[in-house]
């Protein structure tokens, strides 16, 4: 056997080693990836708060916020802002409050204020004006009505969401296909509601609130 021929046979059989080393690596490589859910494969780094969640299921926290002009305290305790003074298209907001590990938060205090119909907050009392706590479960759920739009801003809600103990979120509620979502500076889309209007026109809305829980 010549040098030369043995010099071949020795390049092949490392050639081939290699070649069986990276398949190996390749096979690996695709196995992890498969035992990763396509879900997760794909996750959109900054997820939509709007979407529900469930129990368990990790979420970031919800968007907070500027408190604006129009905050006042000591509202009353309540689900309903609706009396015979308010007016306007009814709306009846559910939803949760949660961790962000997705665990319900019991107890957790949730402070609305917005303007009526015509866009006009009530500054001297407490119309369309309360505050509730959480079940169990941690839901919560408030009857309403849609408000009106005033000068440089889109429709919206505002609430202050707190659980035991834990930090304040501050932060607003939108409506969907807005003409003033687009020029609202502050406007988020992560904090659309997903609207329902039903065949009397009475609107719904669920949202999950993801707060910090206490230290």
């Amino acid at each position: 056997m010549t040098s030369d021929t043995r010099w071949t046979r020795r390049r092949a059989l490392r050639l081939g080693l290699a070649t069986a080393g990276l398949a190996l690596a390749f096979g690996s490589l695709a196995g992890n990836l498969a035992s990763v859910p396509a879900a997760a494969q794909s996750q959109d780094p900054t997820p939509d708060q709007s979407q529900s969640l469930t129990p368990g299921q990790s979420q970031g926290l919800t968007v907070a916020q500027t408190e604006g002009p129009y905050f006042k305290a000591g509202s009353p305790e309540r689900t309903s802002l609706v009396d015979d003074d308010v007016s306007g298209t009814r709306l009846l907001l559910t939803g949760r409050v949660l961790d962000p590990g997705g665990q319900p938060v019991a107890g957790a205090l949730l402070d609305f204020w917005q303007a009526n119909a015509n866009g006009a907050y009530d500054n001297r009392g407490y119309t369309l004006r309360g505050h509730q706590y959480t079940d169990e479960t941690g839901a919560y759920h408030l009857e309403t009505v849609v408000p009106g739009l005033y000068p440089g801003r889109t429709r919206h809600i505002h609430v202050k969401v707190q659980a035991p103990n834990g930090p304040l979120l501050t932060t607003q509620l939108y409506f969907p296909n807005e003409p003033r979502n687009a020029s609202d500076g502050i406007f988020s889309a992560a904090l659309v509601l997903p609207i329902q209007t039903a065949d009397d026109g009475t609107q719904s809305a669920s949202f999950d609130f993801v707060v910090q829980t206490a230290a």
